[in-house]
């Protein structure tokens, strides 16, 4: 009974000595209250140091001891770093709650950073009869345009343009919804059933007919291709995380080049599985038996994927000269490649934080002959466009478009092109441009129109 007793009063002890409080810290910016991400967080307990970082939410839940002082050390590239102490006596809880604020540092005013664009729009092409809705700039400088009367679905037209005039102009034999490019620059008119490649030739256009199934899931999917190796992705509107791929035609070898996975997303994505009735998860499970794909992606993707949460992935890659970039905002990260999909480098990328402030559409676009990066902002309905210096990653220098509420934004050979029509007019929606005060030489670049492709079973 004795000896009974002492091994019951040492393991007692022991626990005691063994018990662990759980921090909750939740990291927020001091002057917009947002949460912050990526945070690095180091814990120093008895001379031993665990790292972790915030989630998306700006919060990271970890274990320390109890029975001892514990020091903790918040960095961030663009925020001043904090450190923090908490005593034995603060830790003698199950749960510790803190809310912690970081000033930024490297953030520059937005006033700053804004330049003016050398001269003012330009009509590039105006109809009295037909809406522009999408168009394409072609290497040689001709436009190709889709155009409507009065309603993209009764009824649109295709136009070749030069620049002075229109070449040639013909009906769209389907209810057409936008233009886009396969990975070799080859024009297309996206439809409700057919895809229509579109081959202008001198003073004419001729179109081929193919598929929009076969186009969605064996052309859209490729991004750029080389001498040798071609680039795609497996990304799926419906998944919060795909993979980058190169595919070598030399010797028919596949190769993994990157990962993008929205952490966060991916658990609600899956537990939205927990919440649905009986009926669903039995369909789902039927599903899996049926696939091999998983109960909870099934019912993620057709019931998370309808609610307000739910976010596609956006991390582009684009290809200039020899170089890959992919930006990768999940991970706060821009990566460096050859053009073997190897990496070389990567760097940290901020210009997507304070959303609210800057306006941040999460949209990149590329110039089509240089190759030069630019990220678009939305501040007050006026769009302003910011080259990416990709060797920091930073935004150098933003311009402020001169209309409000414009559309169909790309940038070609230094040049802004966008549709814009003023609000409530009777003018039809007219192609304009602006030139950039810059003057980038022409690059080998990518070709596709989208660097995401859906792909469908």
């Amino acid at each position: 009974m004795k000896y009974t007793f002492l091994t019951l009063f040492m393991i007692l002890i022991q626990l005691s000595l063994a018990q662990t409080t759980v921090l909750r810290i939740g990291v927020i910016d001091e002057k917009d209250q947002e949460s912050v991400q990526n945070v690095s967080i180091t814990c120093k307990q008895n001379g031993k140091a665990s790292y972790y970082s915030t989630n998306r939410k700006g919060q990271s839940q970890f274990e320390v001891k109890s029975d001892q002082e514990c020091i903790l050390f918040l960095s961030h590239a663009q925020l001043e770093s904090v450190e923090r102490k908490l005593s034995s006596s603060q830790l003698r809880t199950d749960t510790l709650d803190l809310r912690i604020s970081m000033k930024y540092t490297k953030i520059q005013d937005l006033e700053d950073v804004v330049v003016t664009a050398p001269g003012t729009p330009r009509v590039v092409y105006q109809s009295d009869r037909l809406h522009v809705e999408d168009f394409e700039v072609l290497p040689k400088g001709d436009i190709v345009l889709l155009t409507y009367p009065k309603r993209l679905k009764k009824g649109s037209e295709l136009v070749l343009f030069d620049g002075l005039k229109v070449i040639q102009s013909f009906q769209v034999p389907d209810i057409a919804q936008e233009l886009t490019r396969d990975y070799l620059g080859n024009v297309h008119v996206l439809c409700e059933e057919n895809v229509f490649g579109v081959h202008p030739e001198g003073h004419e256009i001729g179109i081929s007919s193919l598929s929009r199934d076969y186009f969605l899931k064996y052309l859209a999917p490729i991004i750029d291709t080389n001498r040798s190796k071609m680039y795609f992705s497996n990304f799926n509107p419906d998944y919060p995380a795909f993979d980058y791929f190169a595919y070598d035609q030399a010797d028919s070898v596949y190769s993994k080049l990157l990962s993008i996975e929205d952490e966060l997303m991916m658990e609600l994505y899956r537990s939205e599985y927990k919440w649905v009735d009986v009926r669903t998860k039995l369909w789902a499970r039927t599903k899996e038996m049926e696939t091999g794909v998983d109960a909870e992606i099934w019912v993620g993707a057709n019931y998370f994927t309808q609610s307000p949460y739910y976010k596609e992935l956006y991390a582009p890659l684009f290809h200039r000269n020899d170089s890959l970039f992919v930006f990768d905002y999940y991970r706060d990260l821009l990566f460096h490649m050859d053009n073997n999909g190897s990496k070389q480098d990567s760097i940290p990328i901020y210009h997507h934080y304070r959303k609210k402030q800057t306006g941040w559409r999460s949209e990149l676009i590329q110039d089509r002959l240089t190759g030069v990066i630019y990220a678009l902002y939305d501040r007050h309905g006026y769009t302003y466009i910011g080259r990416v210096d990709t060797r920091t990653g930073n935004i150098e220098g933003q311009v402020k478009l001169n209309y409000r509420f414009v559309s169909k934004v790309q940038i070609f050979n230094n040049e802004v092109y966008y549709v814009y029509r003023p609000y409530e007019s009777p003018q039809k929606k007219y192609l304009y441009k602006e030139r950039l005060p810059y003057d980038f030489a022409p690059a080998k670049v990518d070709h596709s129109n989208s660097n995401f492709s859906e792909i469908e079973d």
